[in-house]
């Protein structure tokens, strides 16, 4: 009987016959190539250089877009305001520019903010209306607490009051002005001495999905804007001799979409201040153009296919051998198998992951395309756990071939389960719901691994597989593909006989 070490060294030998190692290589090609096909394809729409977009404390990227009415707060103070009214319109996409209805879209914010400034990504905590959440304390972009529901209009206004002390911000509301509810409090680290405090209205664009191939769906943006109008504002702690003063926070009244409405800025009638404003204040993502990392690996789908045959065939060979009177596939040699395809593929990955997403990235940043920006653990995990997914894909793929012990329904029954569902659920062919089931329920939910994007319920996106979203966490979708795997694998080799393992010549085939 051979070692463990032998027989291990027999099935590396055997693998690396000329065809699976050309086609392994082949595999890493295509994801890389097709990788940076895509990074060299896209570019910025801007005349010009692009603006640079701004970044949130955390060096993350965010959208930082609103009208502010402000004026200087020192260390210590408070900002208190009545809200009569919030209103809203709505544009809807071409060719109906001039169609224009009222309302507020969910996410419109109207309301007060203390900011560190007024450059874009600044750090901010602001207490607001919204259009269908009711109250919220928003700060930082990411941080979202709610306060209570409803809306607000002059019969039923609504207080809101900011209180600094020092870096530590916090919101309360009332329905009076007299009896308060904390709502929450930020701790915004470094904030300035001196700081710009004010009313503030914002309103992200909308999305219209339409309905394209058997159910999928791609996204159409409304424009929106939003108003809310102020009385009774108190301020204590201003520096002195500071002048309300009106500003956009980012571009605004520069589109051909908002010259179908009023223009962005403050009206003061007596004692009563209306604020209209667009954009949002928030995390930013693939809406506003930029692309996350993980979309320089559209090759992964052909790479996959690859893999999958050659994992297939790897078996199936063994089991022509036997059949013309060759060593006997046995439990051993199937495990032995396991381990050089599994180890073999994810070196493969890992080096064809490794090389397309820096390098895709360093191309669409010089195209000028920005890049949602990961932490190290995150680019760590993307990378590894995108070459261990093809590496389970790989050994699922060998035990069907080991239970069907025929190359055709194996690879075809591999391609189906693993390959298939992958790749169809990567465009808007199919409906949301259909997608997001088959990536809960096949081994394809493995590839949630490579996903880093963030769901951020205070945004508005189309959050479905099409547009890079998994139904499942990574770890999860880890877990399926990995259930799907040591399961048939266990089935498989259950089947085998132990068997003595026969010294022999690697397959020349």
């Amino acid at each position: 009987m051979l070692t463990t070490n032998e027989l291990l060294r027999r099935e590396w030998t055997g693998f690396r016959r000329p065809g699976r190692l050309i086609a392994m290589a082949l595999a890493a090609l295509v994801v890389v190539a097709l990788g940076l096909l895509h990074a060299f394809g896209n570019r910025a729409s801007c005349d010009g250089p692009c603006p640079a977009e701004p970044t949130g404390p955390d060096g993350s990227l965010v959208s930082d877009q609103f009208y502010f009415l402000h004026r200087d707060l020192g260390e210590n103070g408070s900002i208190t305001v009545r809200m009569t009214s919030m209103t809203g319109t709505i544009t809807y996409p071409p060719p109906d520019h001039d169609r224009i209805v009222p309302g507020l879209v969910p996410w419109a914010k109207a309301g007060i903010i203390i900011k560190d400034g007024v450059r874009q990504g600044s750090s901010y905590a602001a207490l607001m209306l919204t259009g269908s959440h009711g109250v919220r304390m928003q700060y930082d972009y990411r941080h979202d607490i709610a306060g209570s529901g409803g809306g607000v209009s002059a019969g039923a206004p609504r207080w809101l009051r900011l209180t600094r002390s020092g870096e530590t911000v916090t919101g309360h509301e009332s329905t009076d002005g007299e009896r308060w509810t904390k709502v929450g409090t930020a701790k915004l680290s470094g904030l300035s001495g001196t700081v710009q405090v004010g009313l503030f209205a914002t309103s992200p664009g909308d999305l219209t999905l339409r309905r394209v191939g058997l159910g999928g769906a791609t996204e159409q943006v409304r424009f929106t804007q939003a108003g809310g109008v102020f009385d009774n504002v108190g301020l204590k702690g201003a520096v002195s001799g500071g002048d309300w003063r009106g500003q956009a926070v980012g571009e605004m009244n520069r589109t051909d979409w908002e010259k179908y409405h009023k223009a962005s800025g403050a009206v003061v009638e007596g004692g009563t201040i209306t604020v209209t404003g667009i954009g949002d204040i928030g995390p930013s993502g693939t809406e506003g153009g930029a692309r996350p990392v993980e979309s320089v690996l559209g090759g992964l789908g052909a790479g996959l296919l690859i893999v999958l045959v050659v994992a297939v065939r790897f078996i199936t060979s063994a089991y022509r051998r036997e059949a013309a009177g060759g060593a006997p596939v046995t439990r051993r040699v199937l495990a032995a198998k396991t381990v050089v395809v599994g180890a073999v593929t994810f070196v493969t990955g890992l080096l064809a992951v490794g090389v397309v997403i820096p390098a895709g990235t360093a191309v669409l940043k010089g195209n000028g395309i920005s890049v949602v920006g990961v932490s190290a653990f995150t680019g760590v995990r993307v990378a590894v756990g995108t070459a261990a997914v093809l590496a389970l894909a790989a050994v699922l793929a060998l035990a069907l071939g080991a239970l069907l012990r025929r190359a055709r329904p194996a690879i075809l029954v591999a391609v189906l389960a693993i390959a298939v569902p992958y790749v169809v659920t990567s465009f808007p062919l199919l409906a949301d719901g259909l997608s997001q089931w088959l990536l809960r329920v096949t081994p394809a939910a493995g590839f949630a691994v490579r996903q880093t994007l963030v769901e951020h319920p205070q945004v508005v996106a189309h959050y479905a597989p099409s547009t890079g979203y998994f139904p499942l966490p990574w770890w999860a979708g880890t877990a399926v593909l990995g259930t799907y795997t040591v399961l048939l694998l266990g089935l498989a080799l259950s089947r085998l006989p132990r068997g003595d393992d026969r010294p022999g010549q690697p397959d020349p085939r």
